[in-house]
């Protein structure tokens, strides 16, 4: 029977293992595991089993063999499976997407206020980076940093004895080419609170002021922690250029919610694109070879798919880790109290709403935010679809794919032994207030 047409603007289903990322981590998740104390643990670290949760749950991402829900319309009666997500961070490109939309939408409309904001990136030397590598405690210690000097700037410049900044803190810990590089980008209230819910609109402090200042904190909290003495510190104060670098966007104004948004997303986006991977297998494991493209695609970068696959784990957050942050008014605390006290509407929110904003958006309303098509408009009449059940039992998962002539084996090949030795999701990046040439984060 000859299928039937669907509308050009219909949501389309991803087919994750068609992408090249896909393969290359289903190549070599399982020897990654195997060589990573003799291989890796000297330049990544330890060995992190929540790593190997992380990939397994990805390749099961969006495959129907694993349980989904049943979406139909309700006047054609046209109906399709909708696979479930593994909600995972940074790894899975699409759920990090989905997560990149809602994030957005949410700091806008429930934490930022519909004052002056910009955006702050704060980085530190080579030299430094390796502790945060191997203790990933010290990165939330590392926005404790910025945010004092920060605020200190602020509310000096306000003069108010009550002045309070607010800021969103996001932990970065990628370049350009997924190099380990923990910066942190800081979306933060042009001026400050004070009194009864006014604001006041400060002269942003020179930056060259605040890298000093950030220096020392850095300097102060990494010696506290006994990870440099002041030997290094001696040596590092010397040096002619700090290594240290900070930068300052320009303001957005509170009419400009799409770039307030973006920017938004911006701060959490994923540590890499697939689109920009390029995956070429091997005739043996240690053939294989993944080219990676830098933004503008002009350059690019070749790597051992191990060694890729190796990199990019050391960007998934711990479970439970938090990569964002909050601080001054907009801090988790100073939120509760002022919904308890009923005064938080006292400064307008970016935009007004009817109803309060839900704590996870639908995965119907993400999704047509992210590709402005609707999943839940039926394909065929244009009729409204609903899911009617979800499916999560193997044996009932089973019997409906084989029905539809969907089910796969899935024959896998067990990872053969290691050699003795070794030789060698789209964020709108126009918001992101940076230079184009960000070489200096890599």
């Amino acid at each position: 029977m000859a299928m039937e047409p669907l509308f050009a603007d219909s949501y389309r289903q991803r087919k994750p293992s068609d992408s090249d990322y896909y393969r290359c981590t289903q190549d070599h998740f399982e020897r990654l595991e195997m060589v990573w104390d003799d291989r890796y643990e000297k330049r990544y670290g330890f060995w992190r089993p929540y790593v190997m949760d992380v990939i397994r749950r990805y390749l099961e991402c969006g495959d129907p063999h694993f349980g989904f829900a049943r979406v139909k319309c309700t006047e054609c009666q046209h109906e399709y499976l909708l696979p479930f997500s593994c909600k995972r961070r940074h790894f899975c490109p699409s759920c990090h997407q989905k997560r990149v939309v809602e994030f957005g939408a949410w700091l806008c409309e429930e934490v930022l206020k519909a004052v002056p904001h910009r955006q702050w990136v704060f980085s530190i030397p080579k030299i430094l980076r390796k502790f945060f590598m191997t203790d990933r405690r010290l990165l939330c210690k590392l926005s404790r940093c910025a945010w004092k000097v920060l605020s200190l700037c602020l509310t000096e410049t306000a003069g108010c004895d009550d002045a309070r900044a607010g800021a969103a803190v996001a932990v970065h810990t990628f370049g350009d080419f997924q190099n380990f590089n923990p910066h942190l980008h800081i979306i933060v209230t042009d001026g400050c609170f004070y009194g009864n819910g006014r604001f006041l609109v400060c002269t942003p402090p020179d930056h060259k002021l605040v890298e000093e200042m950030f220096r020392h904190e850095v300097f102060k909290m990494l010696k506290s922690e006994g990870k440099i003495g002041d030997m290094l510190i001696d040596n590092l104060m010397n040096w002619r250029h700090s290594g240290f670098n900070v930068y300052c966007g320009d303001p957005l104004w509170p009419g400009d919610r799409k770039g307030l948004e973006n920017l938004s997303r911006y701060i959490i986006r994923a540590s890499f694109s697939q689109q920009r991977i390029t995956y070429i297998p091997g005739v043996v494991w240690s053939g294989s070879k993944v080219i990676y493209r830098s933004k503008d695609g002009s350059t690019g970068k070749t790597y051992n798919a191990l060694d890729r696959l190796a990199q990019l784990t050391c960007h998934i957050p711990n479970r439970g880790e938090q990569m964002v942050r909050y601080y001054g008014y907009y801090s988790n605390k100073c939120r509760g109290q002022r919904k308890k006290a009923g005064s938080d509407e006292i400064v307008p929110s970016i935009t007004e709403s009817t109803a309060s904003f839900a704590s996870r958006k639908s995965w119907a309303q993400l999704i047509q935010k992210i590709y402005e098509v609707d999943p839940l408009t039926c394909p065929k009449c244009q009729g409204r679809m609903r899911v009617i059940a979800f499916i999560e039992d193997d044996a009932v998962i089973r019997k409906i794919l084989v029905h539809l002539g969907l089910w796969d084996t899935r024959n896998h090949d067990p990872p053969s032994p290691a050699p003795d030795s070794f030789q060698d999701v789209i964020i709108d990046e126009s918001y992101s207030q940076l230079p184009q040439n960000d070489t200096w984060m890599m």
